[in-house]
């Protein structure tokens, strides 16, 4: 019965092997690095970029942020703009696909560079992984969409409410960042705690997000919680 409702709006999947496996790929990663943030073994970037510094002695390649961010987004950028040369998209599902991919790694693009005000920096190492991970998924998605051509679409067609919540998401992730910034005066690189909009809330979407700051502000409000404890 479950499968039968899925099959009412989602596309089935594409019979391809390289597909597969980088779904399979993706999805232990993504699980990987969500016990990994859980025992407090973060990706060294943002706020956690010195955090559980190793002490072997080897020693970490740091980047400013505002360079490291460019480098994670920019080759998935670039992927998507590049498929409307290499694959044009071939009907209106197709399309969307493809501007919402460039849409969204444009945005971040544009915040690097005109937005944010960062404090830290970024180790190589975790901007490799996050970049190669960012470019991979955006390929593998444009590709399962390529594979995908000519199949009957699902019953029930999600492509404008999914167009709605896109706008509203991006805009408002947008915005949210905007009221970031203010916090911080030219050359401030203190962290505060956000208010303003709905960030109070959202902050607390990550779990290790708001143990850090649980952890550097007395007063940070106990009643935000994660949405899912121990996760995000």
């Amino acid at each position: 019965m479950v499968v039968s409702m899925l099959q009412s709006f989602i596309f089935p999947s594409p019979p391809s092997l390289f597909v597969t496996a980088m779904s399979v790929v993706s999805l232990t990663s993504l699980v990987y690095t969500g016990f990994s943030e859980v025992r407090g073994n973060h990706l060294k970037y943002s706020k956690f970029w010195n955090v559980n510094s190793p002490k072997s002695g080897r020693k970490q390649i740091k980047l400013s942020s505002t360079t490291g961010m460019l480098i994670l987004y920019t080759p998935a950028f670039l992927a998507a703009l590049t498929s409307f040369l290499l694959f044009p998209p071939q009907d209106f599902r197709s399309l969307l696909l493809h501007s919402a991919l460039a849409i969204h790694f444009f945005k971040r693009i544009f915040e690097v560079l005109f937005v944010h005000r960062y404090s830290g920096g970024m180790v190589l190492d975790s901007v490799i992984t996050i970049s190669l991970s960012y470019f991979s998924s955006t390929a593998t998605v444009m590709y399962a969409q390529l594979l995908s051509q000519g199949i009957s679409e699902p019953p029930v067609d999600l492509k404008y409410p999914g167009i709605l919540l896109f706008l509203i998401g991006t805009s408002g992730n947008l915005y949210h960042h905007y009221l970031l910034s203010k916090l911080r005066g030219e050359g401030d690189k203190e962290y505060r705690i956000p208010k303003g909009g709905t960030i109070l809330y959202l902050m607390g979407r990550s779990y290790a997000t708001r143990r850090w700051y649980l952890s550097k502000f007395e007063n940070f409000p106990q009643d935000v919680k994660a949405l899912i404890p121990y996760l995000f």
